[in-house]
């Protein structure tokens, strides 16, 4: 009964978290026999996998993807705070008050309020900003291992041509660094976009995503 109910409560996370495992295997499998092949049509032995989770081609495909999803998230939780889109479900509503802006020092006094509400001072300060924070430091953390996966691999192509290998900052300032950032960067923008705007007119019954099937398509927030 309590493993039932520890499914029920924590389903959504479980089935995302398997899914992104499944798929993180199959990346690292199908990209290894990728990077074999190209290695064997170079005359290069084929490398293991414990190898290749350490390479540049695996780190820099892997860091630039989550890279582009954690800024996706982080500005689209920073901007909003402070914009609305009238009628999307994404959005707060133009001229009511919701709860997330409520103060959360008129709560410090509450037994069940978070520990760092009931704390007060920077620790809440903080807290109140965690959200934007965590996704900031998630993309910093991603960007820099793509830029350090991305200068392995590059480096790795220039020894198997017969060029000279390029520093870290000589790579992070060339145009294939920002080229693979900003193809990347521009999809996540326009998917967010989508959603604000589809769920204008759009419903999905049952989604917290989605406005209620029947509201009026100028209602604004969920």
């Amino acid at each position: 009964m309590r493993l039932r109910q520890l499914l029920r409560e924590n389903g959504l996370s479980l089935v995302l978290g398997a899914a992104f495992c499944a798929s993180l295997l199959g990346q690292v499998g199908f990209g290894l026999t990728a990077y074999n092949s190209e290695r064997l049509e170079r005359g290069l032995a084929a490398i293991e996998w414990s190898a290749y989770l350490a390479s540049g081609h695996f780190l820099e495909a892997l860091f630039e993807n989550w890279e582009s999803e954690f800024l996706q998230m982080g500005v689209f939780v920073w901007l909003s705070t402070r914009l609305v889109q009238k009628g999307s479900a994404e959005s707060k509503p133009l001229d009511e008050p919701v709860c997330s802006d409520e103060d959360p020092r008129l709560h410090q006094s509450e037994p069940d309020a978070p520990w760092p509400v009931r704390h007060g001072g920077w620790v809440l300060w903080l807290y109140e900003r965690s959200l934007a924070l965590a996704f900031a430091g998630l993309f910093f953390a991603s960007f820099s291992l793509h830029a350090w996966g991305g200068l392995l691999h590059e480096n790795e192509e220039r020894v198997a041509h017969g060029l000279p290998t390029q520093g870290a900052l000589e790579f992070i300032v060339s145009s294939q660094f920002w080229f693979e950032s900003f193809q990347n960067w521009q999809s996540e923008f326009l998917a967010i976009l989508c959603v604000v705007l589809f769920t204008i007119f759009l419903r999905q019954r049952g989604s917290p995503q989605s406005k209620a099937v029947a509201a009026a398509h100028s209602e604004t927030g969920d």
